[in-house]
């Protein structure tokens, strides 16, 4: 009867454990979608964002136009999504804020100039890593998103092109 007892007190345990770790990992998931529409990471990861019209029932799942940065090349934003083919589904935690944080992708890449990612690197740990569950947390959204195109390579997007020049200089008459 004593070991029944202990089973059932070990279980209990086992469950309020399970439960209060599920609370806190919800909580961070919360934090961590807070952050991203605070961040604006939606402005240039989900279709259809830059026309006018985003894709809100696919959101981070990568978008449709990429920015043109003279000499280097054209840029897509990536699935941010869980996707393993097409998204992050394969990265660990530590490899997403690695991403976000440092601009370096787990195969060596380096992030395209727009991503701003030297602004993410103040991010608190917790916030960072909270980001990080959220983004493991959304549903796999199978979306390739083409490129990146370098200079020469012909390009299959929209493009916006990113172009030197005085803003306050009134245009030519």
């Amino acid at each position: 009867m004593r070991s029944i007892h202990r089973w059932l007190l070990s279980a209990q345990a086992a469950l309020l454990v399970a439960i209060g770790t599920h609370a806190v990992a919800q909580d961070q998931i919360a934090r961590g979608k807070y952050l991203v529409t605070v961040m604006g990471c939606g402005d240039c990861h989900t279709p259809g964002n830059f026309l006018g019209k985003p894709d809100m029932a696919h959101p981070l799942s990568g978008s449709d136009v990429g920015f043109e940065i003279p000499g280097l090349g054209v840029f897509v934003g990536r699935n941010l999504t869980s996707d393993k083919e097409t998204g992050l589904g394969t990265w660990t935690a530590d490899q997403i804020v690695t991403a976000f944080t440092t601009g370096k992708r787990p195969d060596g890449r380096v992030l395209a100039p727009a991503m701003p990612w030297m602004d993410f690197a103040a991010l608190t740990k917790e916030d960072a890593y909270a980001i990080a569950s959220y983004l493991q947390s959304l549903p796999p959204t199978k979306h390739a998103i083409p490129g990146p195109f370098g200079p020469s390579d012909k390009v299959t997007v929209l493009v916006y092109r990113i172009v030197p020049g005085n803003g306050m200089t009134p245009p030519a008459k």
